[in-house]
């Protein structure tokens, strides 16, 4: 596996902290010496059959002897996000990565989806990445490098049938995250999009049904990959849509068992359902 960046000194604030993808990656940064700011809804998990709150996943990350902080968080509240905004910075004094990570999915044709699930997914994805980046930019701008990193695909279709209210909320977090690559063109803030070219293996993935244990990786490929964007040069590293397999290759990986949850690789599933003609390069 390829040797983490030494992220000693940095503070990173990931929004969807209590499983999966968002819980993989602050435990990596914190791996890496970064403090973390934990940030979700869930503060409270005995009664629910789902494990995890943002404040477990804050002390995992202590254990690993760093400073976090936890912050209940709905990214989809103007005055939430300003509030943890604030509150991260008072905290740490700077935070200098933001990944908005935080989603909302419901796999569904436009007929069938009733429009409160679509109003959902599109406030907390897209809004939601809008308003976490939006708020930070000031204190990044006066950074000597910085990040805003995003959980999402390469824009790379017009239309996705089957799930177009779901592919629609996840491509405008690219479209918001790439945009602000140029928009902050000025500064040493790199602005990227990180998407897995496979299915992850998390709650929404088992719940929606998508494939089986032989489609799926787990979440530390994701969170490899987000290291590697963290190893580059935010004033060069900018405005780029990364998959997974790709960044890690490019480091040079070329086993991704450790990844797989059953021998053999997952085809790139996550990549088609949004590029229904991707194809590894690799």
């Amino acid at each position: 596996m390829p040797t983490a960046p030494d992220l000693s000194g940095s503070t990173a604030f990931i929004t969807g902290t209590t499983r999966g993808i968002g819980k993989a990656i602050a435990l990596a940064l914190a791996d890496a010496g970064a403090n973390i700011v934990s940030t979700g809804k869930t503060v409270d998990d005995t009664d629910s059959d789902l494990e995890g709150t943002i404040h477990k996943t804050a002390e995992e990350c202590e254990a690993k002897g760093v400073d976090a902080h936890a912050i209940q968080l709905n990214v989809r509240d103007e005055d939430e996000v300003e509030a943890a905004v604030e509150e991260a910075i008072d905290e740490f004094g700077e935070i200098d990565i933001v990944i908005n990570n935080a989603s909302a999915i419901q796999l569904a044709n436009v007929e069938d989806l009733p429009a409160n699930r679509f109003d959902l997914m599109t406030d907390v994805n897209v809004r939601g990445t809008t308003l976490v980046s939006r708020a930070f930019i000031p204190h990044l701008k006066e950074q000597d490098s910085s990040w805003i990193l995003t959980n999402a695909p390469p824009v790379t279709t017009d239309r996705s049938p089957g799930k177009a209210p779901y592919a629609w909320s996840k491509l405008g977090m690219s479209f918001v995250t790439l945009s602000l690559a140029t928009e902050l063109g000025g500064y040493d803030v790199g602005c990227n999009s990180f998407w897995p070219a496979t299915a992850i293996d998390t709650r929404a993935t088992r719940y929606f049904g998508l494939g089986t244990e032989d489609d799926w990786r787990t979440p530390d490929v994701v969170s490899d990959a987000v290291l590697e964007i963290l190893k580059r040069d935010p004033a060069e590293c900018t405005g780029n849509a990364f998959y997974d397999e790709e960044l890690l290759v490019e480091a040079g990986v070329e086993d991704f068992s450790e990844y797989n949850l059953t021998e053999g690789d997952p085809a790139p599933t996550s990549a088609q359902m949004f590029d229904p003609d991707y194809e590894r390069s690799y």
